[in-house]
């Protein structure tokens, strides 16, 4: 994407109702967020890692049907 495509989407924002031009706002803080700080795991975050990554090893996935069962469920 170009900063030409980017300004045009800015210039048709700004005829948008309020509560999308905020939604658009608070996702491009988001974005710049992330690259502004780099995301430092705790430690909370490393022992989830590092459970999934041993029910990988172990082969301990979720069949498509139960996955499809929770969307269904959601949906």
């Amino acid at each position: 994407m170009s900063a030409k495509a980017l300004r045009e989407i800015l210039e048709r924002a700004e005829t948008w109702p309020e509560k999308a031009q905020e939604e658009a706002v608070n996702s491009l803080l988001a974005i710049e967020q992330e690259l502004a700080d780099p995301y430092v795991l705790t430690d909370e975050d490393r022992a989830a890692i590092e459970r999934g990554l041993d029910d990988m090893r172990h082969g301990r996935f979720a069949t498509d049907e139960q996955v499809s069962a929770v969307f269904r469920r959601r949906g």
